[in-house]
């Protein structure tokens, strides 16, 4: 039986279809309005004529048959392709990045129904000045690279290099193909595109003043895309293997592609950057996607097949090689001290063991038009189903997983996590890092990176934790690098502190703590997690305190310990009576550079540069250690180069470096 259920009341007209079914008709003039957490729901097929409106900025349902169409028409029954009829919009454009906007789910419609042109109103970050590309995904089938011309307000060009060029990932062979014609039409495929914006003329978080919008929404406050949306069913298991696969990517990412670019130039995988250099796995098994849909899709599950529970709930996916997902390239900020730290690039490791995310999990809810990467750590096959990932709800959702004897007793153990977010004076995020533990983590440095959750932090991070030492504190053996998810063993490791660093004091003025237990918030207030143990932190000559769920903490200090227990003591270890240098030579992809990020209780610093010949190439005398120094090397040169530094007290931190 077929049922049409509006939560409101609505304006339509009933008119007869031949070609497909149609439920539901919006007739010329008429306005359906779907206010915002509402769901409409139509079982059968969806039609607006003429003028005739879908004003959506709740949630609307299409579950339909092959008999039935998806359409937009003009009064004389013709196909209507120039939009402004079943609109998405975005309901807060002036707090875009945690507005509310309009969802639109379509089952079972065949590629010759699915006719009607849906209006996407569309806002989002800048990737930072001097970033030449945005980061988009186009959920819409047989969209001309052209309309993308006038719907942005800004000229594309088929030239590679131009920076104004629209490029599309290629998994197979790990680089962006550019489009040669833009007359060309999207694919119905979940594509990673990066659209030219040369000198920053495509700002998606500031839309011209004059550019015009769907009304209501007022004029210049977002950008609208217009097109078909994609057949759920084209994309039912997307292959995921040979990424990368036949391809030498050199030393540290050094080689370069077919254009002369080198990969890591622009490919980011810090995954692989866990123990501070690079291994065998650079560049391998990534995969770059965009959301195809105008639905939100949750990656969070996809690691396992889920047992299942009330109403037998599963994503149908089992990435069983799955190590991490990194969402968006983030926005750079650039702070008046003239550092520059990444915000909102998301990332989020698997368990080897259970599969269970890490990290910000929440950011594993992908909107409709934004891109993520998926890194698996061997090249075995897989697919990954998007059509069973569609999800209404903008927050991951919670396993319903069967309860089991086993599962009561605890085994195999459960994943826990602290989340420490970075906030500035106005307490706006800033940055933030994650310390996991489980009960098959590995504590310290690891040699394979084959079955670690860790995550490196780059020099665009604000906030991050160091290598443990077996007994808590620094590695002294590895505090060339840092993580932004850091892991231990929660039984060898209990007690035991990690190092958390921020490098910018003057800046982050807060921490805020986020808790999770298998990937799902604990309860605000809460600190205690199921094995009767929870999280603690210590500042500079403080005492050790519980870390207690949505706490914020004022910023005492730029070296904090974390724990996971109670430690009997906080007497350090032997070789912490003097803390290591924490200057890092460190990548950061926001500038595209390597930098040298200095020990806060630094002053001043000589730095020497040196090629392979043993040729002096920079000498800096009595830098300023508030800010991070970039290290200005030709990027034409392939060589590798040993960085000195030198502080007003006499430590000494040497790094080699490969360009």
């Amino acid at each position: 039986m077929r049922k049409s259920l509006f939560a409101i009341g609505l304006l339509a007209a009933t008119y007869s279809v031949q070609a497909q079914n149609v439920l539901v008709h919006v007739d010329d003039a008429a306005t359906t309005y779907v206010s915002e957490g509402t769901l409409v729901y139509s079982g059968g097929g969806v039609q607006t004529r003429g003028a005739g409106i879908i004003d959506v900025h709740g949630n609307v349902m299409v579950e339909a048959t092959a008999a039935d169409g998806f359409k937009t028409i003009t009064t004389g029954g013709g196909n209507k392709l120039d939009g402004g009829n079943i609109v998405l919009r975005l309901n807060t454009p002036g707090t875009y990045d945690s507005s509310t906007y309009g969802q639109l789910y379509i089952n079972g419609i065949p590629t010759s129904g699915l006719t009607g042109i849906v209006s996407k109103e569309y806002r989002t970050a800048k990737n930072g000045s001097g970033n030449y590309f945005q980061q988009i995904a186009l959920p819409f089938a047989g969209k001309a690279y052209s309309s993308l011309s006038t719907e942005l307000a800004k000229a594309f060009s088929p030239t590679r290099w131009t920076q104004n060029e629209v490029l599309s990932w290629n998994n197979a062979t790990v680089v962006s193909n550019h489009v040669t014609n833009l007359a060309n039409t999207t694919p119905a495929a979940p594509n990673y595109y990066m659209l030219g914006s040369k000198n920053d003329n495509l700002d998606l978080s500031t839309p011209p003043a004059t550019l015009p919008t769907i009304a209501p929404t007022a004029t210049g406050s977002v950008y609208t895309l217009n097109g078909a949306p994609v057949r759920s069913e084209d994309l039912a298991a997307v292959s995921l293997q040979n990424a990368g696969a036949s391809v030498t990517f050199g030393t540290n990412g050094n080689n370069t592609n077919q254009y002369g670019e080198k990969y890591n130039s622009y490919l980011q995988d810090n995954f692989d950057l866990t123990n501070g250099l690079f291994t065998g796995t650079y560049g391998k098994n990534i995969y770059q996607f965009g959301n195809p849909y105008f639905t939100n899709i949750d990656l969070s599950r996809i690691g396992y097949t889920e047992a299942g529970g009330p109403g037998n709930v599963s994503d149908l996916n089992n990435i069983s090689n799955i190590w991490g997902v990194k969402y968006s390239a983030g926005t750079v900020v650039t702070y008046a001290g003239g550092g520059t730290f990444t915000t909102g690039a998301f990332t989020q490791t698997y368990d080897p063991s259970t599969k269970i995310p890490t990290g910000d999990i929440n950011a594993l809810v992908i909107k409709p038009m934004q891109t993520f990467v998926i890194k698996l750590r061997d090249n075995t096959a897989q697919t990954l189903n998007f059509s069973t990932l569609r999800r209404f709800a903008s927050t991951a959702r919670a396993a319903t997983t069967d309860y089991t004897v086993t599962a009561a007793k605890g085994i195999p153990g459960t994943v826990k996590q602290l989340g420490v977010i970075a906030l500035d004076a106005a307490g706006k995020e800033i940055g933030r890092t994650y310390y996991v533990v489980t009960p098959n983590g590995t504590t310290g440095h690891q040699n394979t990176s084959a079955t670690t959750i860790q995550a490196a932090a780059t020099g665009g991070d604000a906030i991050g934790t160091f290598e443990e030492a077996p007994n808590g504190g620094y590695d002294y053996n590895n505090v060339n690098y840092w993580l932004y998810i850091n892991e231990a063993n929660e039984f060898n490791f209990k007690g035991k502190n990690v190092k958390l660093v921020t490098y910018s004091p003057s800046v982050v003025k807060s921490y805020k703590f986020e808790i999770r237990e298998n990937a799902e918030l604990i309860a605000d207030g809460a600190h205690a997690l199921s094995s009767g143990i929870g999280f603690y932190y210590k500042a500079p000559n403080g005492t050790v305190q519980q870390a207690v769920q949505g706490t914020v903490i004022p910023v005492a200090g730029t070296e904090y310990d974390l724990y996971y227990g109670e430690p009997s003591n906080v007497v350090l270890a032997a070789n912490e009576t003097k803390a290591p240098s924490r200057t890092l030579v460190i990548y950061n992809p926001a500038i595209d550079n390597y930098i040298v990020r200095f020990d806060p209780n630094w002053k001043k610093a000589d730095i020497e540069v040196y090629d392979m010949s043993g040729k002096l190439v920079i000498s800096k005398k009595a830098v300023e250690t508030s800010k991070d120094f970039v290290i200005e090397l030709d990027q034409k040169i392939k060589n590798s180069y040993v960085v000195k530094v030198v502080s007003d007290k006499g430590d000494i931190v040497n790094t080699k470096i490969l360009k």
